[in-house]
């Protein structure tokens, strides 16, 4: 690791604090808008709420939030003998392209899942769940393909063969709201635990800051002259996966794909220093299309799978240039037209620390994160130390944290 810089040696310990119990959103607000804001720039910080959210944002500015949709990846088989397993389904198995084809498919597939209680389950054994669709019984097979290291691949298959895996998602499975609450979903996380705009199924967890959102914050900032994109990274289980080790360079950063049609780089060279994301998921996906710009740049012969972002990739020195924003991205455009692509459909793995320079970013709306968490470190590399004076600001003026809790607006040093 001899190319990496700063954020390799890293101590996750210096990214801790407090987080009493009460001060976690168990719940979401009864109106998404009326969440608390907290404002930081250059060094201040005000506060307001998210139904002002305009006022707050320059006329001009490019809002992009992550419109993936939270599936009920939570699946419960009963055995004969009673007992329940619960299958958490995280993404498809590596013979898919994509989360949406995978979710397309029809009879069968094969699916990457965590599995609670699989001692239980043996290999060969199949278990069986029956459901109906709309008057329909349908029924359905699971068995294990294989055992991977964190993981099984489990084998679905179902009929009507015509439902597809999404639908089978939608009929049998549950919310699966963040380990964090405690508490088994509810109905009202299948509204309130997905944004207004969800609109590509993939993700296990949702893009959280974009819960505070209504038509009412979308209509105003319509009228001042701000506009909205949407690009789609599927959010997966390693969200919520602590960072375990001493530094931070021995930590692996969970991959996610993430889905960017052509258009959206187009308006990305538009907006160029006048850019917001709406989330971690967005600001880690534009953050990543710098960085595939910066591939193509160097490497013209790049393949699809060859610009997929790796954890490192950024803080490589090979990789370090003066390449601005908007031309890396012009390069991203070039490589797309000479590779007959309209959409980005692939990985990214990148990890945003201290250390790192923001490339496509102003500022970021978000959440209060977890302690030593890396969604904590993509606010460091952000703001700065800064980040203390944000937190403890925030613990010492009952600010809700975490998913159903209240956000901030950060603007970049």
């Amino acid at each position: 690791m001899k190319n990496i810089k700063n954020p390799y040696t890293l101590q996750i310990a210096d990214f801790s604090y407090e987080l009493r119990d009460d001060l976690i959103a168990k719940f979401p607000l009864e109106e998404r808008d009326a969440s608390r804001l907290l404002i930081y720039r250059q060094g201040e910080i005000t506060e307001s709420v998210y139904r002002d959210l305009a006022d707050e944002i320059p006329a001009g500015s490019l809002l992009v939030f992550n419109d993936t949709r939270v599936v009920r990846a939570r699946l419960v088989f009963k055995k004969n003998s009673g007992s329940d397993i619960e299958v958490f389904c995280l993404e498809p198995d590596q013979r898919y392209s994509d989360i949406s084809s995978a979710m397309a498919t029809s009879g069968e597939v094969y699916w990457n899942c965590l599995v609670g209680g699989a001692s239980k389950w043996k290999q060969g054994m199949t278990l069986e769940k029956k459901l109906e669709h709309d008057g329909i019984p349908v029924h359905l097979s699971a068995s294990i393909y294989s055992r991977n290291d964190n993981s099984f691949t489990i084998h679905f298959s179902w009929n009507p063969v015509e439902i597809t895996f999404a639908e089978i998602l939608n009929i049998a499975g549950k919310m699966p709201i963040p380990p964090y609450l405690h508490r088994k979903s509810e109905d009202s996380d299948t509204t309130r635990y997905q944004t207004i705009y969800a609109n590509q199924e993939g993700s296990v967890a949702a893009p959280t800051a974009g819960l505070h959102f209504t038509d009412h914050v979308f209509e105003s900032l319509r009228e001042k002259g701000i506009t909205s994109t949407f690009v789609t990274l599927h959010v997966g289980a390693g969200t919520f996966k602590p960072v375990k080790s001493e530094i931070i360079g021995d930590h692996e950063m969970h991959a996610e794909f993430i889905d960017v049609q052509r258009q959206i780089l187009e308006e990305l060279v538009r907006y160029d220093g006048n850019i917001i994301a709406a989330g971690t998921t967005s600001m880690r996906t534009l953050e990543s299309l710098y960085w595939m710009g910066v591939k193509v740049a160097v490497c013209p012969e790049a393949t699809l799978e060859d610009i997929s972002v790796k954890q490192w990739d950024p803080y490589i020195q090979k990789l370090e240039n003066d390449i601005l924003p908007a031309e890396a991205i012009h390069h991203l455009l070039r490589w797309m037209d000479s590779n007959d692509l309209t959409r980005i459909v692939c990985k990214t793995q990148i990890i945003i620390a201290p250390g790192y320079k923001v490339k496509m970013v102003r500022a970021l709306i978000t959440n209060f994160h977890q302690p030593q968490s890396t969604l904590l470190l993509l606010v460091a590399a952000l703001i700065g130390e800064d980040w203390r004076k944000v937190y403890n600001y925030a613990l010492e003026n009952g600010y809700r944290f975490l998913s159903y809790g209240d956000g901030s607006l950060l603007w970049g040093n």
